[in-house]
């Protein structure tokens, strides 16, 4: 009678959780794209700043590129 109880126990809480919740789901989704896309910006701000810095290196003579391999 244990084992059958558990079961009838484990079907009521199944049935009674229902299914995912639409709000939960909506506020994931765009917490997760929000964060997704900062460090998606940041990592191109910081590619950019990078390219930046070398061709101001290279018009002041910093920095020389040759031609010979």
């Amino acid at each position: 009678m244990g084992a059958a109880h558990k079961i009838a126990a484990h079907g009521a809480a199944v049935a009674k959780k229902g299914g995912p919740s639409v709000i939960f789901e909506i506020a994931a989704g765009l917490s997760l794209g929000v964060a997704g896309g900062a460090m998606w910006k940041m990592y191109h701000l910081n590619l950019k700043r990078k390219t930046e810095e070398l061709y101001s290196s290279l018009e002041k003579g910093e920095l020389t590129v040759s031609g010979s391999q």
